[in-house]
């Protein structure tokens, strides 16, 4: 595990420590020693099915954290590894399931092995990418998550599937509506369990847990390790091969962090000019009516932009996604819904348009870009009353960020974000925005309006009440 060190004095005062500090984790004690890495593919006991599989789809070399884990997790060893979101965890767990379970077959309703992610997006992540490896050892996959139909879900798993991929709400839903049960569950892999610490979802986790079979093997997988999960390490792993193959997530070498200082009235004017940039970007706000909002404005200036948050049904959700990584949506505009779960290639821009309200929520939000060795840029709007609370949140997520003061329409803008200024033609017969709002003139209500955190000061309300009254005069009020 990491270990703390002394943080970095910086100018900005964007000082540097350990993501990882002292009482945050205790590390279980090992007893068997952990099998070496392994250099390639080649070298693990990998059916010849699975090995073409990872030829077919380009995947050549293991990342380090499936080099680390899989040689241990092929051999039903319960395993605790950490690496940063986007470093390949998905098939450091999943080969090993998939291996173990082939050859074997479900009774109806009784699965045999189960991973437990915190969210639908995860959950259907882990399914695509494992469904080719999955098809070629010929064990049957199931996905089970909120919002969608659960008379589907419930016949996937009357018909017998070996491997549940779940978010723990349905699950419970339907073991306690008998249309599925644990007992024999013989691998269980908590994906991003501190996430689901961290959502209230704990006591059904360790219900579930307590359900499938005690001697089974499990697998806990996530980018942060932190004393949420200490309950489940000490009460449910056994022996652990612990792998903690990354720095803080935060250290990313390919990934570039900035903080735009920006005035509040100047916020969503620089922020539609960074959406309206030649490539794909991602942007957090805090709310689903600011997303909302804010994605109906953008569409107004011209920008492709489609709203994601937990509001939205599963099937808008998907629709969403496929369209953005497709390329018919440049903007993503949403919540925390996005920090976790979502994998679009070459995405090399995240925004955090309100900034997020810790260093875990940053590190996730910004995995989304960078992934897989990829480079990246993570910027982070700041008016003058946030600066000292991102301060310390940088430090706790162990960046270090360029500080830089920008304005909408200057050229430090563009050079850092590829920011430039949107057509105005609405998108897809979106209303045409007032001629204040096209020039950036004033901001919208209810956006970056959170107490504490970001709300507008006496400051600001002057801009906006000035903004407001110019406005007025120029359509003649």
């Amino acid at each position: 595990m990491s270990r703390s060190v002394r943080p970095e004095a910086s100018s900005s005062g964007y000082a540097r420590r350990s993501a990882t500090r002292p009482g945050d984790f205790r590390s279980p004690d090992t007893v068997a020693p952990a099998l070496p890495p392994a250099a390639t593919f080649g070298e693990l006991d990998l059916p010849d099915a699975v090995q073409r599989t990872l030829a077919d789809r380009g995947v050549s070399e293991p990342f380090p954290i499936q080099a680390a884990t899989l040689p241990n997790s092929l051999a039903g060893r319960d395993v605790l590894g950490r690496g940063r979101t986007g470093s390949g965890k998905t098939l450091a767990f999943g080969l090993a399931l998939l291996v173990r379970t082939a050859g074997q077959r479900a009774d109806s309703r009784r699965p045999l092995a189960l991973i437990l992610v915190p969210t639908r997006e995860l959950a259907q992540q882990v399914t695509d990418e494992l469904a080719p490896y999955a098809q070629s050892v010929k064990v049957r996959l199931a996905t089970v998550v909120g919002g969608l139909s659960m008379g589907r879900q419930t016949a996937a798993l009357r018909e017998g599937a070996e491997v549940v991929v779940a978010t723990p709400g349905r699950l419970t839903d339907l073991v306690e509506r008998r249309a599925c049960r644990l007992d024999r569950v013989d691998i269980t892999v908590l994906d991003e369990a501190d996430q689901m610490a961290d959502m209230g979802f704990m006591p059904q986790v360790t219900a579930l847990l307590d359900q499938v079979r005690p001697d089974g093997q499990r697998m806990l997988f996530s980018a942060t390790l932190d004393r949420n999960i200490d309950h489940l390490v000490q009460n449910y792993l056994h022996d652990p091969v612990v792998h903690s193959v990354d720095p803080a997530a935060g250290a990313v070498t390919t990934m570039e962090h900035h903080v735009l200082q920006v005035h509040g009235a100047d916020r969503y004017a620089t922020a539609t000019e960074i959406a309206a940039r030649d490539g794909r970007v991602l942007m957090f706000l805090d709310t689903k009516h600011a997303v909302d909002q804010f994605t109906r404005h953008l569409r107004g200036s011209g920008v492709r932009a489609a709203a994601l948050h937990g509001g939205k049904s599963q099937p808008q959700r998907n629709r969403t996604l496929a369209q953005f990584k497709d390329g018919q949506v440049t903007v993503l505009v949403a919540t925390n819904v996005a920090a976790r779960g979502i994998h679009v290639d070459d995405l090399d821009l995240v925004v955090n348009v309100d900034p997020p309200a810790d260093h875990k929520d940053y590190l996730h939000r910004g995995g989304r870009t960078a992934r897989a060795g990829e480079s990246g840029s993570v910027v982070t709007l700041v008016t003058p009353n946030q600066r000292r609370d991102m301060a310390r949140l940088l430090s706790d997520a162990g960046i270090r960020a360029q500080v830089t003061q920008v304005r909408s329409g200057e050229a430090e803008l563009s050079r850092i974000t590829g920011a430039r200024t949107p057509s105005g033609v609405p998108v897809d017969g979106a209303a045409p925005l007032p001629a204040q709002r096209q020039r950036g003139g004033a901001p919208f209500r209810g956006l970056g309006a959170r107490p504490g955190r970001g709300g507008r000061g006496a400051a600001e309300a002057r801009q906006l009440a000035e903004a407001r009254k110019a406005a007025r005069v120029r359509r003649g009020a």
